[in-house]
């Protein structure tokens, strides 16, 4: 069997039959694709880079990874209330495994039509297992989300339980759980927080999606913002096995620095809190005084709030 040559593994493997929604003009098959923003909108633009042994082991299940590469891309645009339109990925392969990229394919494009995203383009290339996917999305112009908004008096929120991706990550490397399933499906098949961040277009005043570990995130907001933040304990969404770790290691760190949760934390004016979706949890005020402080057990603790850095 003569071995697939780029053009013909991305008709195979990624080309989709018509494009799924009204933007995308032209998709794969030409030198460019051509999208078509509409009037009184604007692009939202994001790129993310999945390096074997650095962002996932090597032998990890292609669909996951195929799933995993869009969902870090489209937790980027619902942290900037921008709905997902189109996608490209930039394949690096060390070789051409057809088993491997039927996976790969199913679980990336399961996942973009799930957001009615169209695979616009991309490229193919040999050499070390490397996936690099741009997504876009619109929104109408001035409603963007950012990371400079939040302001003194502001309650800081939660989509959703954090702590689990990193409990999957222990479970890779040998930490033995009871209950492995939810963590590791958090860890290999993350949800992008999409339909939340498009609700909350209008009423956050800061937002960033959790990507890697809640401290350095919110520190992302509080540096851009010019204030600092105190968050309560009992307050922080946890899961059972996530607290079940905490009980059996004393590891109480893990869901505030562990990433890979991509839910979002946002801040909202107390006036627009009745507009926040029920699913959310809130877990903290923003202060006029700078750095982050957690109150845990009647203590006060200092926060350190770097985040994950590629070259530390």
């Amino acid at each position: 069997m003569m071995p697939l040559s780029e053009f013909s593994l991305i008709e195979r493997f990624f080309t989709q039959s018509s494009p799924r929604n009204a933007v995308t003009r032209l998709g794969i098959g030409d030198d460019c694709a051509l999208l078509a923003v509409p009037a009184g909108h604007e692009l939202a633009v994001t790129t993310d880079t999945l390096v074997e042994n650095v962002h996932f082991f090597g032998g990890d299940d292609p669909a996951a990874l195929g799933h995993k590469a869009l969902a870090v891309n489209l937790s980027d645009l619902a942290s900037m209330g921008a709905k997902p339109v189109a996608a490209t990925l930039a394949l690096t392969l060390a070789q051409v495994d057809e088993d491997w990229l039927a996976a790969f394919s199913r679980g990336f494009l399961d996942l973009a039509r799930q957001y009615n995203v169209d695979l616009i383009g991309g490229d193919t290339t040999g050499g070390p297992l490397t996936l690099t996917v741009q997504a876009l999305g619109i929104l109408p112009q001035g409603t963007a989300l950012r990371r400079c908004g939040a302001k003194p008096g502001d309650f800081i929120y939660l989509t959703g339980d954090i702590g689990d991706a990193g409990l999957g990550l222990k479970i890779c490397h040998g930490y033995v759980c009871n209950a492995p399933d939810l963590p590791l499906l958090r860890l290999h098949r993350p949800t992008p927080q999409v339909a939340n961040g498009l609700a909350l277009r209008g009423t956050a005043t800061a937002c960033i999606d959790v990507s890697d570990g809640l401290t350095g995130d919110l520190g992302h907001i509080l540096k851009q913002s010019r204030v600092g933040a105190r968050l309560d304990w009992s307050c922080l969404p946890l899961s059972d096995a996530v607290l079940a770790y905490i009980a059996d290691t004393g590891d109480w760190a893990l869901p505030l620095t562990a990433g890979d949760d991509y839910e979002l934390c946002f801040t909202v004016h107390p006036n627009d809190a009745g507009k926040v979706p029920d699913s959310c949890r809130k877990i903290g005020v923003i202060e006029q005084e700078p750095g982050l402080r957690l109150h845990q057990s009647g203590l006060v603790r200092p926060l350190t709030t770097r985040a994950y850095e590629h070259f530390s």
